[in-house]
C-alpha cells in the first residue's frame, strides 16, 4: 500500500486538517503496528503503558511535521517538567477516563495556531490501549474543536467521549 502523505494548506480549517491527518492514519497505524508488534510487546513487559509512547513516537511526528511545514504551530511552551512523546504530545495535555482496563482511551489535545500565532482550533488524537498487555485495539482517531481554552477543550472531550 502506498504511504498517504498529509498534505496540509495554510488555508485550512481545522476540520480540514482533522480529515487529512485520519486520512494519514488510517493508511499507517496498523500496517506501523504490526511491524512494531513484537518490539513493543517486550517494551510493554519492563515500561507498561510507555510502550503506546514509543508507538505514537513513530506514528504522529509526521503529521506535526507537515502542519508546521504548511504554517502552523502545534506546540506550546513547555514547562520544566513535561513529558512529549511523539514531538507534539504533551502529558499534560490528556485525558484518560475512557472505556474498560483492555480497551482504555487516552485523548492528547495541540491547540493549533497559523503562521499568524493566531488560534484556529484544537486537534484532539485519540489512542485506544489496554492497561493488561500490548494492545491497540482500533486505529487512533484525530478530532477537531473549535475551542482553545484549556477548560472548554475539557468539556469539548467530554462531549464527544460521551456522545459516543
Amino acid at each position: 500500500m502506498e504511504k498517504e502523505f498529509p498534505i496540509f494548506r495554510q488555508d485550512m480549517a481545522i476540520e480540514e486538517i482533522r480529515e487529512v491527518a485520519n486520512r494519514y492514519i488510517d493508511s499507517e497505524w496498523k500496517s506501523l503496528y504490526e511491524s512494531m508488534y513484537e518490539q513493543l510487546t517486550a517494551a510493554f513487559v519492563e515500561i507498561e503503558d510507555a510502550a503506546y509512547g514509543l508507538y505514537l513516537d513513530q506514528l504522529m511526528p509526521f503529521i506535526f511535521e507537515q502542519l508546521e511545514d504548511a504554517g502552523f504551530s502545534a506546540m506550546e511552551k513547555l514547562e520544566e517538567n513535561d513529558f512529549v512523546i511523539a514531538k507534539r504530545l504533551v502529558f499534560r495535555n490528556s485525558l484518560e477516563k475512557w472505556g474498560t482496563e483492555d480497551n482504555r482511551s487516552r485523548i492528547f489535545w495541540n491547540v493549533i495556531h497559523d503562521k499568524q500565532g493566531s488560534p484556529i482550533g484544537t486537534l484532539l488524537t485519540e489512542i485506544p490501549h489496554s492497561h493488561l498487555k500490548f494492545d491497540i485495539p482500533s486505529a487512533p482517531v484525530v478530532y477537531a474543536l473549535r475551542e482553545t481554552i484549556k477548560e472548554q477543550v475539557v468539556q469539548g472531550i467530554r462531549r464527544i467521549k460521551e456522545s459516543s
